[in-house]
């Protein structure tokens, strides 16, 4: 079996990867707090893991890989939009949910086994929090419930400072019902206008870190492989998590690992700079989703990455040349060199340098199915290279000849069909439909003037005459 070696924040090395159970391996990653659309940067961390995932399936198999990336949905973030916007909270929650899985599906992302929101845990995250409370760990102050940092004595090991350089380094919430400047929230009050449930302290809302805590326990055990997400992260959030889960009697992950920050241009992106946008805003300004994603891999997760024209316009022009070569090729199996590149703790630069070797020397079926494992050259992102026509729904992309256009007025009308069930907010339907129509070939994607309908070479006949 393929050798594969992680870089482990928790131990400042890197491992050779040994799941608990190779027929059950398990990885969570932090997910978005939903109240508005995701920016480029809240992008890379699910580019690295959708490769891990992909890696580990590849090396494990399909069945054998549980991913678990969270919403949160439950967030002072979003009570205030809500109170800015005047909408409805879970209005913006369901509406930036279904952003954020159009966004991500567009650079390639595979849609991870279990996607919890933090509003399905509630009565979980209060039983962590009781059983923390009852060990001596957390503390009930003016209708709070705030973890004692003093009591768990590991408390920095992952980012590896002491309480007082983190006391100031961070932004640390000053509160006089505090017992030590580094406790933090488990549980805060609510009033008539935000979020809560009832609770042995009264109604209220979990803090930020015991979510993730609690989801990752109920749906992966007590011990689970990995643990991912931005260096951002690191310090306080999985900080807390150890912490709070170690507390809990939990093992928690063996292998915490996270992506570096995005530059743009050589800057942070900030919107003083005048040079933060969403993914949205890329690919409404024509930026395929396959050279957002051919950028990100391009530099190692372990290492900033910078998005600047100059490898935007590389990344599309490799693209090309890749996908007119591979047109019409069955893919083979994937090189010795490939697997082991990115078995090397995900070494995306290493698998490019193989890639752009296949292609010189025309071994066009190796590179597709290399290509493919990275997330790039499969269907599903072909949609930028294919002719254009215009209808009332957007950009319509019909490839294929005769099959495709024959069908498109069915597309059409599905299109419409998918477009009415989520300006009814009937998601549930919606998702079914967008589901049965990838299967008959026609595959619907959100798009800010309607609807845009991929009409796929072959059709299934029989399954876009049953959806009418």
């Amino acid at each position: 079996m393929t050798t594969l070696t992680l870089y482990n924040t928790k131990t400042r090395t890197k491992e050779e990867f040994v799941p608990i159970d190779p027929k059950n391996v398990r990885m969570y990653v932090c997910g978005p707090t939903v109240y508005d659309r995701a920016h480029l940067g809240n992008a890379r961390p699910v580019i690295v893991f959708d490769v891990l995932y992909r890696l580990l399936r590849h090396v494990y198999g399909d069945d054998h890989v549980t991913y678990v990336r969270n919403f949160t949905d439950v967030e002072d973030k979003i009570n205030a939009r809500a109170a800015e916007t005047g909408r409805a909270i879970g209005d913006i929650t369901e509406e930036t949910i279904h952003w954020f899985l159009d966004d991500m599906a567009a650079v390639g992302a595979m849609e991870p086994t279990k996607m919890p929101r933090a509003t399905q845990y509630i009565a979980q995250m209060v039983v962590m929090i009781e059983d923390l409370v009852s060990k001596g760990h957390a503390y009930e102050a003016e209708g709070h419930v705030l973890f004692a940092v003093e009591s768990y004595q590991q408390y920095g090991a992952l980012s590896g400072r002491s309480v007082d350089d983190m006391i100031a380094g961070a932004r640390v919430e000053v509160a006089p019902y505090k017992r030590n400047p580094m406790d933090f929230v488990l549980w805060k009050p609510s009033d008539a206008k935000t979020p809560g449930w009832d609770s042995p302290w009264g109604r209220g809302r979990p803090g930020w870190h015991i979510e993730c805590s609690a989801m990752a326990h109920d749906l992966l055990g007590e011990t689970f492989d990995i643990h991912g997400g931005g260096i951002d992260l690191q310090f306080p959030h999985h900080e807390n998590e150890i912490a709070q889960s170690k507390c809990a009697g939990h093992d928690f992950a063996n292998v915490w690992m996270h992506n570096e920050m995005l530059q743009v241009e050589g800057k942070k992106m900030s919107k003083s700079l005048g040079n933060f946008f969403t993914v949205r805003d890329l690919l409404d300004q024509g930026v395929p989703g396959e050279v957002i994603r051919f950028v990100m891999l391009s530099t190692h997760y372990r290492k900033p990455t910078d998005w600047t024209q100059k490898k935007r316009e590389e990344a599309e022009k490799t693209l090309k040349a890749w996908r007119r070569d591979v047109e019409g090729v069955v893919a083979s199996s994937i090189p010795n060199r490939v697997i082991s590149a990115l078995s090397d703790d995900l070494n995306t630069p290493g698998v490019f340098e193989e890639l752009h070797r296949l292609h010189k020397f025309q071994n066009f079926p190796a590179l597709k199915a290399s290509a493919v494992l990275l997330g790039l050259l499969t269907d599903e992102q072909r949609d930028w290279d294919w002719s254009k026509s215009e209808s009332k729904f957007g950009t319509v992309f019909v490839v294929g000849g005769e099959s495709a256009l024959q069908f498109s007025n069915q597309g059409f009308a599905l299109g419409e069909k998918w477009k009415n069930l989520r300006d009814a907010k009937d998601f549930v339907s919606a998702d079914a439909l967008r589901k049965a129509a990838a299967e008959a070939g026609v595959r619907l994607q959100a798009d800010p003037d309607g609807v845009t309908v991929n009409m796929d070479s072959e059709i299934d006949i029989e399954k876009l005459e049953a959806l009418k």
